[in-house]
């Protein structure tokens, strides 16, 4: 899962807002691909049509970071999945 809770929310927070990461990758415009080259295990895709809000105690160790050009990205896809494409 890749956390979109920012940093500086996160020690106040319970829970915390997700996009899950899936293998099915289908190059949509809600979807963020995520490769070895960004520290995952294996190509796959953050979905942003299922962002959820998850307690804390389910997220395990931090294995990435995303860089700022796939935060931009992923701040595209989550407004578009929300409908705030400028349309």
């Amino acid at each position: 899962m890749l956390i979109l809770t920012r940093d500086s929310a996160l020690g106040m927070l319970n829970s915390v807002t997700i996009a899950p990461i899936t293998s099915t990758i289908r190059s949509i415009p809600t979807e963020v691909v995520l490769t070895e080259a960004d520290g995952l295990p294996s190509t796959c895709a953050a979905s942003f049509d299922n962002l959820q809000t998850v307690p804390k105690s389910h997220i395990g160790d931090r294995i990435a970071r995303l860089t700022a050009r796939k935060m931009k990205e992923a701040a595209a896809a989550v407004s578009f999945a929300l409908g705030f494409d400028g349309d």
